[in-house]
């Protein structure tokens, strides 16, 4: 599923995209964890906005699971320990095909029978895929989802005695 970011606590429109984790080497580059999968989000060029002010990439690389990041005016190591912990935001991308975090929280989940199962809490990242966190605590794998949200409402077409199974 292509998550674009979580809603940022701020309510300003923008989406949390990642987290500055540590300064890495001693010319200012950075380790970024990036919570979205689009990775244009570090692309150069790329302007994110933050505590700190907006931030413009420089130049990134892939390292690991995070990404190496060299921002703007983040010269030195100093600098790049200063920004640990930086949370990274942006706009939302227009992707008709995808289905965005931001656009699940709050929806109803119902079974193909039309079992209302309860709304969307969170969207927990899990390496073999994201889970619907429902408000009753309840995960639900989103491969199971049927298609994006329609009218605040997620269709799912979960195997038999699933929430049965996670009822008990």
């Amino acid at each position: 599923m292509p998550t674009s970011g979580a809603p940022s606590s701020e309510g300003n429109g923008l989406l949390e995209v990642g987290r500055i984790t540590k300064a890495h080497g001693l010319r200012g580059e950075v380790v970024v964890y990036l919570s979205s999968d689009r990775t244009e989000r570090v692309a150069p060029g790329s302007k994110l906005e933050s505590d700190r002010g907006p931030l413009t990439v420089v130049s990134s690389r892939k390292h690991q699971d995070r990404w190496i990041v060299q921002f703007q005016g983040c010269t030195t190591r100093e600098a790049a320990e200063q920004a640990r912990g930086t949370v990274l935001s942006a706009a939302p991308i227009s992707d008709p095909e995808g289905m965005w975090v931001h656009e699940l929280i709050g929806c109803m989940v119902q079974t193909t029978d039309g079992t209302n199962r309860g709304r969307i809490e969170s969207v927990m990242d899990n390496p073999a895929a994201d889970l619907l966190v429902l408000e009753s605590g309840i995960l639900v794998p989103v491969v199971f989802a049927v298609g994006g949200p329609v009218d605040g409402v997620l269709l799912v077409d979960t195997p038999d005695g699933l929430f049965e199974l996670l009822d008990s």
